[in-house]
């Protein structure tokens, strides 16, 4: 059995982007039944030298938007950082979801071997389409989707396994 570009890339993060809004509609629910302002859970970090919740969400969407757009050959849309509450972080989850269901199939797959250069702090990066995907994309989104779980679950909210992995019967 194979694996194309598409199906283990947009499908997987058009999951992983509806499973982290619905890990925020639940902090925002939390937020409002314990009478807790919600920008203390926006701004709520692991550790101090960590980023913010907000940060977390706008990488795991760039790094999704990126990803669609790099293996596609396509303009990489931008996003500015301005979304400070959870309706606004629905909102750009949201965006970055229609943005992936905008592609088809038949714009991903074929990209394995598509050269794909990331500017980086340490300077540039060079990936094939598929080492793109596998090696960077995918752990970076995770990270990211990971850390705003811990980080709201750190901070109280009740949350479990399944709200991470998101409904056994969906399929993206």
């Amino acid at each position: 059995m194979s694996i194309s570009m598409y199906q283990a890339s947009l499908p997987v993060l058009i999951r992983g982007l509806t499973n982290l809004q619905h890990i925020l509609g639940k902090a925002q629910a939390h937020a409002a039944e314990k009478q807790i302002d919600p920008s203390v859970f926006i701004g709520a970090r692991l550790y101090p030298d960590m980023l913010p919740l907000v940060r977390q969400v706008y990488i795991a969407t760039d790094t999704a938007k990126g990803c669609a757009a790099r293996l596609a050959g396509a303009e990489i849309p931008s996003y500015p950082d301005v979304e400070q509450t959870f309706d606004e972080l629905h909102a750009r989850i949201q965006k970055t979801i229609d943005y992936l269901k905008s592609f088809d199939a038949a714009q991903i797959d074929g990209s394995e071997a598509r050269q794909i250069v990331l500017k980086m702090r340490v300077g540039p990066i060079e990936f094939t389409g598929q080492s793109y995907l596998l090696n960077f994309v995918l752990p970076n989104f995770f990270f990211h989707v990971t850390t705003a779980y811990d980080i709201l679950r750190h901070s109280g909210v009740e949350l479990g396994k399944l709200d991470y992995l998101g409904g056994r019967n969906e399929h993206a």
